[in-house]
């Protein structure tokens, strides 16, 4: 490795879009490289998700009421306006293709990696009682601002999922805390972690209350601001709405883990400014 910084070649424009330099990407395939293998540790099998999700399957969980300044459809123009001389006149102003050019969304793109995996679940029962998958996708959130690396439109997040048993998932969610605390510690990023609120539960009703008791997200967080890994316990809020059964018939529990691999990449080019100390790091830590 060179002494060239890691962030040499990464360009963020001002609404969120990163095009990420040879060294950032070798970086992003290694933290993915050991996030995933911890699921393999765990028994996982690898799965890779359509990269749109339907309206339908996120209306479900009350995506569009948790999550609406997230959600970005995905449409398509209406084929009436098109002719062998190309589009219609007005179609494409300013930049943009007209509100009235579209035809109704049918689709979303993914604000995280797990989704995907409950909607492939549905209706379906657990085999052996538990299962561990992990996947990789290119999620896509709608913010009011962005910032660097550290804040994107389009990210890459790598997921541990866990479904099963209530116990099981709470015990699988302890051992990837403390591997994920270890692996800082290791690499020297300064964290602390902090319990953030879950919008799959109404604020105002009992399972709100009960999540003060007992937290359901818990982010690792660099430096005190910036979230670079999460431990979700979901209950069995999505074996109950897509009918993801255990053996004896009842809805499944289910959490993940997730690592936002760009904000990694942003804490350690902070951290350490020379690509070679972050990969003797990774190195020294098993990476």
């Amino acid at each position: 490795m060179t002494s060239e910084t890691v962030l040499t070649g990464t360009d963020v424009t001002g609404d969120g879009r990163a095009t990420l330099g040879p060294a950032a990407i070798g970086l992003l395939g290694r933290l993915d490289r050991t996030f995933a293998g911890w699921g393999l540790e765990a028994g996982a099998q690898e799965y890779r998700f359509p990269p749109l999700l339907t309206v339908g399957d996120l209306a479900k969980m009350d995506y569009f009421d948790n999550f609406p300044h997230l959600a970005s459809p995905v449409s398509a123009l209406n084929r009436t306006l098109m002719s062998d001389a190309g589009l219609a006149e007005g179609t494409v102003a300013d930049g943009a293709v007209v509100a009235s050019a579209l035809v109704d969304a049918e689709y979303v793109l993914p604000s995280a990696a797990c989704y995907g995996a409950y909607f492939d679940l549905a209706g379906s029962p657990v085999e052996g009682g538990n299962r561990v998958i992990t996947t990789v996708a290119t999620c896509f959130r709608r913010e009011d601002h962005y910032e660097g690396l550290r804040r994107l439109f389009g990210f890459t997040m790598r997921e541990v999922i866990l479904v099963g048993d209530r116990d099981t998932v709470l015990e699988h969610l302890g051992t990837f805390k403390a591997r994920i605390a270890a692996f800082l510690e290791q690499l020297g990023l300064p964290h602390h972690v902090d319990v953030a609120t879950d919008p799959f539960f109404d604020p105002n009703g009992a399972k709100s209350k009960m999540q003060k008791l007992f937290p359901t997200k818990e982010e690792f967080l660099y430096d005190g601001t910036l979230a670079i890994a999460s431990v979700n316990f979901h209950r069995n809020f999505f074996g109950d709405r897509y009918r993801i059964r255990l053996p004896d018939g009842s809805p499944a529990f289910t959490g993940c883990v997730a690592f936002g691999l760009e904000r990694w990449i942003s804490a350690l080019g902070r951290q350490y400014p020379a690509l070679a100390s972050v990969d003797q790091l990774l190195t020294t830590s098993g990476a």
